[in-house]
């Protein structure tokens, strides 16, 4: 032990050697870059409107008297948004003062940190937690903790050496050090998580322990408390990303998780080049990025997956840091610059004037969707995400099959669930998170009830639910411990197809879904094929949900409105949050619904072994707050004794004008669908189009060398 405790010893003395020396500022700029960036943001437009924003922003703080009030609200709050207010404000008006050298810049955070050295101390925890374990001081939870001293630890950075060393002294003292103390102590769990909040605070660690020259913080957000490895930003970039870059938490989280990383990958290069941070694990991070945009649709919003707010788009400033920081430190590739043409706002940065610098040569290109497989799980084994695209961005079809593992926390009891987007919006969406985010009147901000109750249960979302029970009945352990599996995947143009399979959601019964993009010469567009396959020896009901957009305008089949009796669909597992407003019993095993969409139509087509149930359904029952915001799907429902197949096809066609009011290709051109040669191992569907061509898809599951076939 002693020989260890040397050997510590002589590491941290190597390293506070390497940057006892540093110069302030030393993390998303260096005062070597100074001079070029004062001549960028008057020099190029983008950098120069950033800027603009940044200073008026800074203006605006240091015009309002300092406030730092004692912790008392929770999300969205008074004290809560003053405290966010107060550090944005920090990090703004270092920005300004680097770049205009004016150091009433300097002095109002110097004023404001001063404010907190003199009441940080005295705070306990905050009194609006939840629970202990995760409450902050400043905040109600202590991931708001860490978010705060990430971005205040930067405006310090920027303004130290215009700070009175005696000031100095004092605010570390009193504020930077007892932080510190309480994220590697009382957080000390969530420090060594390997979890989204674990990467806010050990980045707000390293960040502070770089400025403070504190190497032995560093190394613990290196390398975990223990400094054994086994957490810490290493551990995280191994365990929370697969070989492809996809983030264990989804992409919603990817997006919020990706700041931290990367703001502490500049600090780490900044102060310790030789550790070739932006090199590690053949370049994860510039993977991460491109796959959290990849993880986008045409029109910037973030797939909606698990947990998500789904207003977020690829505008979201943890995607500004993105682009930026790829273009600048790691792959300068043009269609990164139309991602942030898009943006309208790079970082104020060196990385952001490399961008701006380049957009203002006109060397942007467009952005490089792709058709691809997502890989999940550390080693790239654990299911993942597929991504099939077909058109250019601006009237794009884009189908995502979801057989990720569950997670963590965040996770949706959504195996093999389905989204789809054309023409700039979604046709088939997911809900997300039920949360209001920072509105203190629903939830104090927070994830609602209704977010276990009705947004995480199976049947919120496109995909087959089994006797009316979540994946898994709906516990997390379970599904935590499992995975989908990749069967096949083939993005060739004309005839692009992916396959999962889940084999642990549901005991007794395997789960198989096969979904295309299919070309054939007489439509415009291509046709989406989706096969829901229940393999099973005994007798389940079979719900497929299809939450689609839009306002349904025909149908192949009578169906009976319960409009003076409506009832929920069930009491638990999320049907109690379902209105049942139609149904109809076919005596066939084929039928279609037609709805419009943002002045387009879609048809979708579909047809099982035996006659199905189609329900109408909406979301709004059992919702006593209002708190669930309203949804519409049609859900095609069957009994089985054994094996049981969903088909449908989906068509996009004609087009509504509202303002010239006409209406063509209201008709869609496929009919007569039909499920035939039905057996485990191969099945054919057939269909018609115009009543003259008729097509046959033919699926192979045991041969991957000729899985599908058009003709």
């Amino acid at each position: 032990m002693r020989h260890l405790k040397i050997i510590y010893f002589f590491a941290c003395l190597l390293f506070s050697l390497a940057v006892s020396g540093q110069k302030h500022p030393g993390i998303m700029i260096t005062g070597e870059q100074v001079p070029a960036l004062r001549a960028g943001v008057n020099r190029y437009p983008l950098l120069k409107r950033s800027y603009r924003e940044i200073k008026a922003a800074a203006d605006a703080a240091i015009a309002q008297p300092v406030t730092v009030p004692v912790p008392k609200d929770g999300g969205g709050g008074v004290t809560h948004e003053q405290h966010k207010k107060n550090y944005t404000g920090i990090l703004n008006c270092g920005i300004v003062y680097q770049l205009t050298g004016n150091k009433k810049y300097a002095d109002y955070v110097k004023e404001l940190l001063l404010q907190y050295a003199a009441k940080y101390e005295s705070w306990p925890l905050h009194p609006a937690r939840k629970n202990n374990k995760e409450s902050g001081r400043i905040f109600w939870q202590s991931l708001n903790d860490f978010v705060w001293q990430v971005y205040t630890i930067q405006g310090y950075d920027l303004v130290y050496d215009a700070i009175d060393p005696k000031d100095r002294e004092e605010i570390e003292a009193h504020l930077f050090l007892p932080i510190l103390q309480f994220f590697t102590g009382h957080c000390a769990y969530i420090f060594n998580s390997i979890h989204n909040h674990g990467t806010w605070c050990l980045a707000a660690v390293g960040l502070t322990g770089y400025v403070l020259n504190k190497p032995e913080y560093v190394q613990m957000a290196l390398k975990g408390s223990k400094l054994d490895g086994k957490s810490g930003y290493w551990a995280q970039l191994d365990q929370l990303f697969s070989p492809d870059g996809y983030y264990a938490e989804g992409p919603y989280y990817q997006r919020y998780a990706l700041f931290p990383f990367l703001i502490f990958a500049k600090a780490i290069q900044n102060h310790q080049p030789r550790l070739h941070v932006f090199e590690y694990r053949n370049k994860l991070l510039a993977k991460a990025i491109n796959s959290m945009l990849q993880c986008t649709y045409t029109n910037g919003a973030i797939f909606p997956l698990n947990d998500a707010i789904k207003d977020k788009t690829s505008e979201t400033w943890e995607l500004v840091y993105g682009v930026d920081i790829a273009y600048s430190d790691i792959n300068n590739s043009n269609d990164l610059l139309d991602v942030a043409q898009q943006q309208g706002r790079v970082i104020v940065s060196d990385a952001g004037l490399k961008v701006a610098k380049a957009v203002y040569e006109k060397k942007a290109t467009p952005f490089k969707y792709v058709s691809e497989w997502l890989s999940d799980g550390a080693d790239g084994k654990a299911g993942g995400l597929g991504i099939l695209r077909d058109g250019p961005n601006t009237d794009q079809q884009c189908v995502v099959l979801k057989a990720t593992t569950q997670g963590m926390g965040h996770g949706h009891f959504d195996r093999l669930n389905l989204l789809y987007y054309d023409n700039g919006t979604e046709v088939f969406s997911d809900y997300g998170a039920a949360r209001f985010l920072n509105i203190e009147s629903k939830g104090g901000g927070g994830y609602l009830p209704e977010n276990n109750s009705w947004a995480k249960q199976t049947v919120a979302h496109n995909t087959l639910v089994v006797d009316r029970v979540s994946d898994f009945k709906g516990s997390l352990e379970q599904a935590q411990a499992t995975h989908p599996d990749l069967v096949y995947f083939n993005a060739k143009p004309g005839l692009q197809v992916m396959s999962a399979e889940e084999k642990n959601a549901y005991e007794g019964v395997v789960l198989n879904r096969v979904t295309a993009l299919i070309t054939i010469p007489e439509l415009k567009k291509p046709l989406l094929l989706d096969v829901f396959t229940a393999l099973s020896n005994g007798e389940h009901q079979y719900d497929l949900p299809f939450w689609y957009n839009g306002q349904l305008v025909d149908a192949s089949f009578q169906f009976k409105a319960f409009a003076g009796e409506l009832k929920p669909m069930g009491d638990k597992f999320g049907y109690q949050h379902i209105w049942l407003n139609a149904a109809a019993a076919l005596n066939k095993e084929a039928g279609s619904i037609t709805f419009l969409n943002k002045n387009r139509f879609y048809t979708t087509h579909f047809t099982s072994e035996n006659p199905l149930t189609v329900n109408f359904v909406t979301t709004g029952a059992n919702d006593p707050a209002m708190n669930l915001t309203t949804s519409r799907a049609f859900m095609l429902s069957r009994k089985s004794s054994g094996n049981a197949t969903l088909v449908s096809i989906t068509e996009t066609h004609g087009v509504t004008d509202p303002v010239y009011e006409t209406v063509t290709g209201a008709v869609p051109a496929i009919s007569g669908v039909t499920l035939i040669n039905n057996s485990e191992g191969k099945k054919t569907i057939v269909f018609w189009v115009n009543g003259k061509k008729e097509y046959r898809v033919t699926i192979n599951y045991n041969d991957k060398n000729n899985f599908i076939n058009l003709k």
